[in-house]
Formats: C-alpha cells, structure tokens, sequence
C-alpha cells in the first residue's frame, strides 16, 4: 500500500489536491456537517420505536420530528453547498490542468513531439484532464461523505453491539481487499480503453485532415474497414471493462444483502432474548445500511476511478520528460547574433546505427548565402533540422558567432532565425494574423510592408474581407502557393538573422517564383542564409554550395567551380529536368558552359 502512494500516479493527485485545498477543506467541511446530520433520522428512528410506540410517549413524536426535519434541512443544504463547490473546484482543475499540459507538450523536444501521434495527443491532453477533474471535485467529496458516514456509522455500531459490529467489520475488509484486486484489473484495462480510443481519436484527425488524399486514391473503403477494426477493438476492451464493474457491482450487492441478513437475524435474536430493544434494531439496520454505502459507491464509481487513476499515471509520464527550458536552465543567453555558422565535424543519427549526418564540416560567415543540394535521403532536412536547434547533433558541435549552440537557451537562438519550409504551417486565423505570428506585436505598417514584398497583396486585397481573410485549417481555403508567399511574408516580418529557406518557392508557380525571387534576395541581404533548392538560378547566386550523398558532404564550393570539377554536382545537374537531351559523356566544358547558359536564363 505504501509503495501505491508513492507512484507518480498518486503523487500527481496530492498536488492536485494541495494546490486546490482551500476549497477542498471547505467542501469537506460541509460533508462532515452533512454527515453528522444524516445520523438524525437512525437516532430519529429508535426513539420513535422505543419511546413514541413502545411507551406510548406520543407527546415526543413532534419535537423528535422537528428534530429531524432540521437535521434533514441542514443535510440538503451542506449537500448542495459541498456539490457545487467541489464541481466548480473541479472545473478549474481542469482547466488549469489543461493549459499546464499544453504548455509542457510543446516545450517538448521537437524528437519527443514527432515520435508522438499528435491526433491521439490531443485526444488524451483533453479527455486525461477531463478524468481526473472526479478525484479533485466531486469524487473527493462523495467518497469523503461515504467514509466519514462509515466510520461514524461503525463507532456507534461498536458502542451498541460490539460483537456484531466487528463482525460485519471483518466481512466488510474481506470485501475490500477482493475490491482492490479487481480494481486492479479493471484499471488495467481501462487504461488499454484508453489508448485505444486515443488511436481511434488520432486516427480520425488524421483522416479529416487528409480528405483529399483519400478520396484522390479512392480509399475510403479501406479506411473504413481499417477504422471498423479499430473500433471493434476498442468495443470488445469496453465490454471487458462492463462486464467487470458489472460483476463487481452484483459481487457488493449481494455481500451488502449478506451483511443485512446477518445484521436482521442477530438483531432479531437479541430483540428476542431481551438484549436489545427494537428501536436500537431499526436503527442498527439503518447505520449497517450507512456502513456499507462506502463500499457499494467504489463499486459503482470504478469506472471513473479507473480512468482517474490511468490519466494521473499519464499526466505525470508527461511531467517526468523533460521541457527545452528545463534542459537548458543551466545554458547561457544569447541576446545578439551577427550570424556566423561553423559546423565542426557534426553527426546525428535519430536511431543507433542510422546516420542521416556524418563528420559534416563546413564554414558559413555573417551574411554569407549557403546552398544545400543532394538527392532525397542525404542529409538535407537533418542539417535544416539542427541548424533551427529541433535536434541536438549526437557528436561534434554547431558554432553560432564562436559559441556551442549546445551551451546556448535554445529560445534565444530561435528567435534570431527564420525558416519558410516547403511544406510550412498556416493555423487557423486570419492572413494578418498568420503573417504576425513570429512578431505578435508587429505594428500594421510592418505587416503590409512585408506582405507586399512577399506578394501577399495580389491576392489578399482582391478577397472580400482583405487580410482579415480566415485561411482555414492549416489554410486550407488557400492554395498552395498564397499559402506559402504567407510563410514568406512571416519570414520577413521576423527579420532574422539566420534564415532557412527549405524549398521557399516549391509551391509557387514560375510566374510568381520570379516575382517572389526578388523578395527573396531582399530578405537574404545581410542575413546568413540556408537554402535547400534545385533552381539553378537560386543556387548560381550561393557564395556556397554544399553537396550533401548519404549523410557526407561529398562536395563544397562556388557554382561555377563545382561544375568544373565534373563530379557528383554536375551528376545532380545533368540528372535535372533542364538538362534534358545533353548527354553525360559531353565533356565538362561543354556541360558547364550548357548549365550556366540554362541558370542565366533562368535568373
């Protein structure tokens, strides 16, 4: 028991507990007045057996019933008075607990966020916070009723029959230890429910989000059919769960018949034989009644303690990761940065044995423009990824301006850097509010500048609600290319100071790439810049370009002069689609002199 009370579990709950104990002291007060006046009516009921019927002492009858009806009163009072506050009590641990939640998921480590489904994140964030509002509101005030009323119901048991009472008494522990085994088990797979309908939630986010790719590939039968599996799972550990408050609920209620029964004939026989009167029966009954009413609201309320106990475990799980600003209190700040980059035999590998980055080296001076090039899978994004500080390199060092990036708060860094990705993220709002999203703050004048140099204008000025447009989830009511001049246009309100262009322009078409490409060189003026890009054009104006094969920086240099060593650069170039009909046998010469002809016409 006492390695039960110190699990995560039961710890999460008594911080829940005093964080909220004003207000639980207050309900719990109000449940011991309502306790002690629930006595009322088994007292009630003796006299009027034994003095009222037996003696013929009509003459009590009314005050014995004013007594009660006071009792009853003052009863229903503390009841609604400990009801409401525990409910609101509740409410705002919810509540609170959400937000605290929240927070902590997204001061996460980007590694922990994508290894998490972020559908059935949300699921459990929203349904976790939801279970446990019953152990800090209502739950606590309930139980706290039921037990105080059975342990004020046993000490009068014991004044009046001590024999009888420790009787029921070894009965009711029995019961007790068979309920904690079985609760056991119920928890058990409550929590399977649990994670299951988190996956079935996930499942579905994921699906409405991806409509259009579904139907593009006819897929909705499949989908269906691997949804119905899911479901059916989820139904067949719910019935499990049935069926066992189910006979967990008959278990007690044929324990708590026993117990009546035993309670009747011994009563009965001690009426019999003088040792009791039958007013002391009738109220003996009443408080054997109040005695077991503890045991017979576990059993009905496992449920809710099971799903209880499963989202304390959960929340602190979550609590026990680590946040970026609890990893990095001991790091320095960074109030400045002029935007010198020095990658120093840096490696990563997001498993064991797997290496997306090996002994990358390289040098990026303050303003300086760095092109990325390489196939799919060689390292491009990773390099991307721990350059905007996602991922910490599992050997060798990033240098910002001479400093360890990993010695650096990591929220400092990233707010002197910038970053428009090729699949980039709008939330739902509106144009105006997307575009201020790095710069909340940014004064109006700011953000028109700046969507006019992205060329957000062409198309915002002609919607019927200007800026103030609400672009949808994941501006879904946008295209692909308005959404991504957006992203542009947050990019430049931020003025960073190290900016990532991952496929800046991928969406766009050539029309207005060219005209964003002038937006582009302006933003990139004076900034370190990474561009991850196949334009010849964007990379011809690189002052390098790095040329990244499985994880190797297998070439660096100019433009021009990769072209001239005829090595795995020109191989990427002739590969290209603007390179179609020139044959890899032509010599170098001839290659280079076609490649710069294709980049100064598209430049």
């Amino acid at each position: 028991m006492s390695s039960g009370l110190r699990s995560p579990a039961w710890k999460e709950a008594a911080a829940l507990l005093r964080r909220h104990r004003g207000s639980l002291v207050l309900a719990l007060l109000l449940v011991l007045i309502n306790r002690v006046a629930a006595l009322a009516l088994p007292f009630a009921s003796k006299y009027v057996v034994d003095e009222v019927v037996t003696r013929q002492r009509a003459d009590l009858l009314v005050p014995i019933a004013l007594l009660a009806c006071a009792a009853v009163v003052l009863e229903a009072a503390t009841a609604f008075g400990s009801t409401r506050v525990g409910g609101i009590v509740g409410q705002r641990a919810v509540a609170d607990l959400r937000r605290e939640l929240q927070q902590r998921m997204l001061g996460l480590p980007l590694s922990r966020i994508d290894a998490a489904e972020s559908g059935s994140q949300a699921a459990r964030l929203m349904a976790d916070s939801d279970q446990i509002r019953y152990v800090v509101g209502t739950g606590v005030a309930q139980l706290s009723s039921s037990v105080l009323t059975a342990v004020l119901a046993l000490s009068v048991l014991l004044w009046f029959n001590a024999s009888a009472a420790l009787t029921v008494c070894a009965i009711l522990i029995a019961v007790l230890v068979g309920l904690a085994v079985a609760f056991g088990h119920i928890t058990t797979t409550l929590q399977r429910v649990a994670h299951l309908r988190a996956e079935l939630t996930g499942r579905l986010v994921e699906l409405t989000g991806g409509a259009r790719v579904v139907k593009a590939c006819v897929a909705e039968r499949r989908e269906a059919h691997r949804f119905t599996g899911q479901a059916h799972r989820l139904l067949r550990e719910s019935i499990r769960v049935i069926r066992g408050i189910s006979l967990l609920n008959g278990g007690t209620t044929l324990v708590a018949g026993a117990i009546g029964l035993l309670v009747l004939v011994v009563g009965g026989r001690s009426v019999a034989l003088g040792a009791m009167s039958l007013g002391s029966l009738v109220m003996y009954v009443w408080l054997t009644g109040l005695l077991l009413s503890p045991v017979v609201q576990i059993a009905a309320a496992a449920g809710e303690l099971g799903n209880a106990a499963g989202a304390l475990r959960r929340t602190a799980e979550l609590r026990a990761m680590a946040t970026e600003e609890e990893e990095d209190r001991n790091s320095g700040r960074l109030p400045q940065v002029r935007g010198t980059v020095d990658f120093d035999h840096v490696s990563h590998a997001y498993a064991p044995g797997r290496a997306a980055l090996r002994d990358v080296t390289f040098h990026a001076p303050a303003g300086s423009t760095i092109a990325l090039v390489g196939p799919n899978g060689s390292g491009k994004s990773t390099l991307c990824r721990l350059l905007l500080a996602y991922d910490r390199p599992t050997a060798g060092r990033i240098l910002i301006d001479g400093r360890d990036l990993a010695g650096v708060r990591r929220r400092d860094y990233r707010s002197h850097v910038g970053v428009v990705l090729q699949d980039d993220v709008l939330f739902d709002g509106t144009i105006a509010e997307n575009i201020r999203y790095g710069r909340p703050q940014a004064a109006w004048a700011d953000v028109l500048a700046a969507a006019t140099l992205a060329r957000c204008d062409e198309f915002a000025e002609r919607l019927p609600d200007g800026y103030e447009t609400i672009v949808g989830e994941r501006g879904a009511r946008l295209s692909g290319g308005q959404r991504q001049r957006i992203t542009i246009a947050r990019a430049i309100l931020a003025d960073p100071r190290i900016l990532v262009l991952d496929e800046a322009t991928s969406q766009l078409d050539r029309e207005s790439e060219l005209l964003i490409q002038v937006a582009l060189r302006t933003l990139c003026h004076g900034r370190t810049t990474f561009v991850v890009a196949h334009r010849l054009s964007t990379l011809r104006s690189a002052d390098e370009v790095l040329v990244l094969h499985h994880g190797l920086l297998a070439e660096h240099g100019t433009f021009t002069e990769l072209l001239g060593h005829g090595g795995r650069y020109l191989h990427l170039c002739n590969a290209s689609r603007s390179l179609q009909g020139l044959r890899l046998h032509q010599p170098v010469h001839a290659a280079t002199r076609h490649v710069s002809a294709v980049a100064a016409k598209e430049g």
